[in-house]
Formats: structure tokens, C-alpha cells, sequence
């Protein structure tokens, strides 16, 4: 199948769901789900994709402002906030309930606030062909071709590097955060969401191109300065989404995102206590947190 040809019928979602426990279905018993006709458009699309950013982007800054208000009452100044260990650990912990506050709003739109099942409409599902073992092993192969593009690539140590580095429990809840939360929310955001709305709109093309653009830029901002690391994760996003388009499912490219970040995760975890020690940094923080501060004094 050809990246520009439509979704197989085979790869259509068929679901049964009554209209309340103990009744027959109004409708036909099969109701087909098409994952590559969504119920949304690409307004709505790009709406919810800009709201999943700014959660990023100010929620995490508003879980540090009580830690902020108690540092500069306690000891009556903000200096030293910019490189603290304690901030930036806090600081990860708020993308938690960004993430949060972002499935809810996947959920909201995908099934209209309850009116439609949520998985089955994002082609929550194994396609005939591609099984869990495919999709495993297709992501370590991404992952050795990474670590080859880096390798010869190469770049300066990223902002993340540094947050990561800052102490123990922020590289623990990075890693948490890479594995746990991070695949699943953005599968649902760029190959659940964008891809189908963009897919009806503008065909396979160039929703694999647009959403794979929109993937790797939101990530530049943490790796902007290594080249090596901004290749792995456009290869990553091309591949996800490819993977979308010709299986016209979500879960292939959701299994291959964690296997993709969960081993890195176990690296991050296990590399403190394994060869080298890792050199504690105190990366600054980022530009509004340092203006909170500035606000509070």
C-alpha cells in the first residue's frame, strides 16, 4: 500500500457498544469506526495541540510558585533560584498534571464529552500484519540507528542534559515522566488527534509531513544545540507517523514510542551507579520562572 492510498477495510475498527446496559443497540449491532474519518476536524486539531503546549509550557511554572513565594519570604531575596536543585526537580513534577490536563482534553474532544468510545476511535488496536514483536523490534532498531546518528553527529550537552544532571531525583522523575506519561499523551496529541484530522484534509502525505514537522519542532527547544540528537528525533517522528499512516492504527506507534523511551529511561536510572559518576550540574532555569522571581522581590 502506497503512502497516498486510503485505509484498507481491514483496517477499519469494528466495536459493538450498546445504548445502556440490558438494551439492544438502536443502531446496527456493528458500527464501524474509521480512525482515518474522525468525528473532529483539523481546527479543532490544531486548537488542542496548541492547548497541550501551553500546558507544558505553564503549568509546571505554576507548580513552582509556592516553592518560589517560600524561598523569597524565608530568605527575602531570589538569588540562587535560577541554578536550584530543589526548582527544577518541582518543576518536573508539574509536567505531570500538564499531561493530565492534556489526556482529559483528548478525551473531551475524541469522544464528545462521553458520547463516543474513546480508544476505539483512535484505532486503539493491533492491525493484521504487525504484531507487538514487529513493533519492539522495529524501536530498538530506531534506537541503534539513533545512537549511530548521534555518535557521528554529534553536539553540545542539551538543556535536558543538564536538568537531568542537576541531581538524583530529577534524573529519576525524568526518566519516570520519558516512560510513563510522555508516550501515551503525545501519541494521542500528534498520531491520534493531528494525523486523522489532517489526513481527511489534506491525505497521507502531507499529514505524515505536518505532523512529523510539528513533533520534531516542539522537541528543538530542548536540543537545539546538538544536531545529532534533533536527527534521532526526526527520524523518530517520521517513523511514528509513518507507522500510523500505513497501519491505520495507533497502538503500533504508541508501543514503539515507549519501548523507544523506556529504554532510555532504564539507562538514565541505572548510569549513576554503573562506570562513571555523574557530575551534578546546575542548569538556569527557564526565562518565566526567572521572571516570577524577579515579580516576587
Amino acid at each position: 500500500m502506497s503512502i497516498n492510498e486510503p485505509a484498507s477495510p481491514d483496517n477499519l475498527l469494528i466495536e459493538t457498544y450498546p445504548d445502556a446496559p440490558g438494551q439492544q443497540p438502536s443502531q446496527p449491532a456493528l458500527a464501524a469506526i474509521n480512525p482515518d474519518n474522525p468525528p473532529w476536524g483539523a481546527f479543532l486539531a490544531v486548537l488542542l495541540w496548541v492547548v497541550s503546549v501551553l500546558f507544558l509550557l505553564f503549568v509546571p511554572l505554576l507548580a513552582v510558585i509556592p516553592y518560589v513565594v517560600y524561598k523569597v519570604m524565608v530568605e527575602g531575596s531570589a538569588a540562587g533560584l535560577g541554578v536550584d536543585a530543589n526548582l527544577i526537580f518541582i518543576s518536573i513534577l508539574g509536567v505531570l498534571p500538564a499531561h493530565a490536563l492534556t489526556f482529559l482534553t483528548v478525551w473531551f474532544v475524541v469522544t464528545s464529552s462521553g458520547r463516543r468510545p474513546f480508544w476505539q476511535t483512535l484505532g486503539w488496536s493491533w492491525p493484521r500484519n504487525f504484531g507487538p514483536w514487529k513493533a519492539i523490534g522495529l524501536a530498538v532498531l530506531l534506537l541503534a540507528v539513533g545512537g549511530l546518528l548521534t555518535h557521528y553527529l554529534g553536539g553540545s550537552e542539551t538543556q535536558l542534559d543538564q536538568i537531568i544532571n542537576s541531581s538524583l531525583k530529577a534524573r529519576f522523575a525524568t526518566a519516570f515522566l520519558a516512560a510513563a506519561t510522555g508516550p501515551l499523551v503525545e501519541e494521542l496529541v500528534y498520531r491520534g488527534v493531528l494525523y486523522s484530522a489532517f489526513q481527511r484534509v489534506l491525505g497521507m502525505t502531507w499529514a505524515v509531513v505536518l505532523v512529523s514537522v510539528l513533533f520534531a519542532g516542539v522537541h528543538v527547544l530542548q536540543y537545539y544545540n546538538n544536531l545529532g540528537v534533533i536527527a534521532v528525533i526526526t527520524v523518530l517522528s517520521v517513523t511514528l507517523t509513518l507507522m500510523r499512516a500505513r497501519t491505520g492504527s495507533l497502538l503500533p506507534s504508541y508501543v514503539m514510542h515507549l519501548v523507544f523511551n523506556g529504554i532510555q529511561a532504564i539507562i538514565l536510572v541505572v548510569q549513576p551507579f554503573v562506570g562513571k559518576p555523574v557530575i551534578e550540574t546546575k542548569p538556569p532555569i527557564g526565562f518565566l520562572i526567572h521572571s516570577l522571581a524577579r515579580l516576587l522581590t
